[in-house]
């Protein structure tokens, strides 16, 4: 019988304890694994290990357990998750605004408060997370339509379709069949980002691909790539900390 069929399934995680802290460790195996590989998520906190298909469980073990202080330092660096509830600031098109809830109804609104942007949640207070992040989404939704709208006539192409979605490894895409998919998280970001975003996938419509041709297109449809780029390298990760 092959040795695959003996083995017990994995379990979905691992643990590991470090001066008192418990650590959960998502487990994985990669066929195409060379070697034992241990990541924390910068943009989730997700501390991830991955293993060769031959690698037996406990060896993963005894290497996570071995490399606790250094999950334990690389989770202590990463910035402080924000919830969305009264009183958090966050940013909306890179400008900060404090959440305030007021009242029971009404929705949310941006406002101001002493001269100070906020956004202002009327509803239950166990409803105000889901109210900001429909209100977030609505907000992107609205942004990307019309930044389409603007590159759509230059580009002499449109998409079929806009999604948004929560990704965690790319900001945007586009299908073969001409669909874009966007982050909502562009919310956060400063205007000139998301506009750099949507030429960026725009510009795939016409050039599926990052050759030459794509780059010299993309700059003619948009002045702002390196800066864009830059931003995102700088701080693109800490928008995952939101909600």
């Amino acid at each position: 019988m092959p040795l695959a069929l003996l083995r017990r399934p994995d379990p979905d995680h691992l643990e590991v304890q470090h001066e008192g802290a418990r650590f959960r460790i998502a487990l994985r195996r990669r066929p195409t694994a060379r070697r034992i590989t241990l990541r924390v998520s910068a943009a989730t906190g997700e501390v991830v290990i991955t293993l060769p298909s031959r690698t037996a469980v406990n060896t993963a073990q005894r290497f996570a357990v071995s490399h606790a202080g250094w999950i334990a330092a690389r989770l202590a660096r990463l910035p402080e998750r924000v919830i969305f509830e009264p009183g958090a600031t966050l940013p909306l098109r890179g400008e900060p605004h404090r959440v305030s809830l007021q009242g029971t109804r009404g929705g949310v609104r941006i406002a101001h408060d002493a001269g100070e942007p906020v956004i202002a949640v009327g509803c239950e207070a166990a409803h105000v997370a889901r109210r900001i992040r429909d209100f977030l989404t609505r907000e992107a939704r609205l942004d990307l339509a019309e930044a389409v709208e603007r590159y759509a006539p230059r580009l002499g192409q449109r998409p079929v379709r806009m999604t948004l979605r929560d990704t965690r490894s790319r900001w945007g895409s586009c299908t073969a069949r001409g669909e874009l998919n966007f982050s909502w998280r562009l919310i956060l970001a400063p205007p000139m980002v998301l506009d750099y975003l949507v030429a960026h996938e725009m510009a795939h419509l016409r050039e599926m691909n990052h050759s030459p041709r794509f780059w010299t297109l993309l700059r003619e449809l948009c002045p702002n790539v390196d800066d864009a780029e830059a931003w995102l390298k700088r701080n693109g990760s800490s928008l995952h900390r939101y909600g």
